[in-house]
């Protein structure tokens, strides 16, 4: 699930052609045209536009993206800048298998404007975090964290940037442990 450039989902579509044991069946995009909507199809894979603009509350876009995602017979659900806060009905259905990757080292700067909220703390180290995704913003469990320094004239565009490019590292070994930690559940 994306809805913006896709730096994050390419990651993750490279890290599948390698050493990461996954199939990106689809991609799902909330905003018609964006870039990670132009990457998928530069790199061959479905992609359905759920445009949230289109549904009347927050649960019908959520049962779309159910649907969707079963018909395609999905088994992990990876939020991947979904720039959308997702209902109890999409947790439920994908229970400890939707993760999310958050801009900060979570519980640290929670929600909205992460490198913004560690930049005005005046921190030394922030980071990234890969998450389980539950009803509380933010809150699920930690798969996975990496630490990026914050450095003297930093403002939001030169942290986010780093921190976008531990992201695409950390990701797809989030998404592996996950998966790792799912087939050890299935015995």
């Amino acid at each position: 699930m994306a809805s913006g450039q896709g730096s994050n989902f390419e990651a993750l579509v490279q890290a599948s052609r390698g050493d990461l044991e996954a199939e990106i069946c689809c991609l799902v995009v909330n905003n018609p045209g964006c870039g990670a909507q132009q990457k998928a199809e530069r790199h061959g894979i479905a992609s359905v536009v759920l445009n949230h603009r289109d549904y009347a509350s927050r649960e019908d876009l959520d049962r779309a993206l159910i649907e969707t995602f079963r018909s395609q017979g999905v088994e992990v659900v990876v939020m991947a800048g979904w720039m959308r806060i997702v209902t109890p009905l999409l947790i439920d259905a994908f229970q400890n298998r939707l993760i999310n990757i958050h801009p900060s080292i979570l519980p640290s700067f929670r929600g909205m404007d992460a490198v913004g909220q560690a930049l005005r703390a005046g921190v030394s180290i922030t980071g990234c975090s890969a998450h389980l995704v539950t009803e509380e913003v933010d809150a699920g469990a930690v798969i996975c964290q990496a630490a990026v320094p914050v450095l003297a004239g930093d403002d939001t565009a030169s942290l986010s940037a780093r921190i976008h490019a531990q992201e695409h590292t950390m990701y797809p070994w989030a998404v592996a442990l996950l998966g790792q930690q799912l087939r050890n559940a299935q015995g």
